[in-house]
């Protein structure tokens, strides 16, 4: 198109087309789309490390917290908190009650433990005020769970919800948990009608373990009664060291799945083996990570209670710790072990190098 303008020449203007916009080719799009996906796997690693990373974070949380309460638990009672108490009399379920329920209060669960009387079994009470009449053993406390754990949820007795697990287990020592002949316990801080008072570890609070993780749901043998003091001589041998293996499939296996129960299997760590050490065996055609105690305390009177209750978790490579100092620890699978078991004991007189 010509525009005429006074006093100067023609000027030629474009014209401007009328036509659609150039799109994306078939090309271009394809490109972009493989751009995407390779940021995406370049980015997703390191997601998910950071979310491990806030999962292990959390994890350490929850045991200063515990760490925190055995404290206030020391200051209000002046000694520890026993693992599990009993009368001697076979039968008795009454007072069996974990080092877990009685710091309730000093993790701001104090309506959940006034609800319990020690005197009484744990399986006959309820969660005050509960309009379906929700166990206690049932009851989920936050604290005891770490975020990686992978059954989270409620263990069922004939369909109803009877017991929720747990990923922290007290320190029983290394081997030996209880002989009801003289009422005495193992080496560790806690154990069952313990007194133990902070100031009888002598081998100082910053190297004696209070508690490490374990997993829940974890599958173990109980009730052989054969046992020694001689440990056992490496993980393989639980499978043929006799017992009952609880549950048999295709129950769940149920090791650490009551927080409520101060027996060892549930609530107790010992540290015959390793962090993160496999004893596996085979029941029923399926392969269970294993623990092992010859007697349940409380069910004999004469025997000797020994158990292999190995700290499990599910970070790669470690397990987590809190010791009696209330400081906490990544503890590493290559950790010697004479070092992990010298860490178990109060009065040992071991030399602990550094963790960290």
């Amino acid at each position: 198109m010509t525009v005429y303008q006074h006093g100067f020449k023609p000027v030629e203007l474009p014209v401007v087309s009328k036509g659609r916009r150039a799109a994306f080719t078939l090309v271009e799009l394809l490109v972009v789309i493989a751009i995407i996906a390779i940021l995406t796997a370049l980015l997703l690693p390191a997601v998910q490390a950071a979310r491990a990373a806030a999962r292990r974070t959390s994890c350490f949380n929850n045991l200063k917290q515990i760490g925190l309460a055995v404290h206030n638990y020391v200051q209000a009672n002046s000694k520890l908190p026993p693992s599990f108490c009993w009368n001697g009399i076979l039968g008795d379920p009454g007072g069996n009650w974990s080092a877990q329920a009685r710091i309730l209060p000093y993790l701001e669960q104090t309506n959940l433990e006034s609800d319990i009387d020690y005197t009484q079994p744990y399986s006959g009470l309820h969660v005050h005020g509960s309009t379906t009449q929700l166990k206690i053993s049932a009851v989920r406390v936050p604290t005891y769970l770490c975020p990686d754990e992978e059954q989270d949820r409620q263990r069922l007795s004939s369909g109803l919800p009877e017991h929720y697990p747990l990923n922290y287990g007290v320190n029983l020592g290394i081997w030996k948990v209880y002989d009801p002949i003289n009422n005495s316990g193992g080496l560790g801080t806690f154990h069952p009608n313990a007194r133990i008072r902070v100031g009888t570890i002598m081998d100082g609070t910053s190297n004696t373990l209070m508690a490490a993780e374990v997993k829940g749901f974890t599958g173990y043998y109980r009730n052989s009664g054969t046992a020694t003091a001689t440990l056992p001589a490496n993980p393989d041998t639980i499978c043929s060291m006799g017992g009952t293996f609880k549950n048999s499939p295709p129950k769940d296996p149920s090791g650490h799945t009551e927080w409520v129960d101060g027996r060892a299997h549930q609530t107790g760590v010992t540290t015959v083996f390793g962090p993160n050490t496999k004893a596996q065996c085979t029941e029923g055609g399926v392969v269970f990570d294993v623990d092992w105690t010859n007697y349940q305390e409380g069910k004999t009177t004469t025997a000797v209670t020994y158990a292999a209750v190995t700290a499990r978790s599910y970070h790669a490579g470690l397990v987590n710790v809190v010791l009696m100092d209330g400081s906490v620890r990544a503890v590493i699978n290559s950790i010697d072990l004479l070092v992990w078991r010298a860490l178990s004991t109060r009065n040992g007189g071991e030399v602990i190098p550094p963790l960290d």
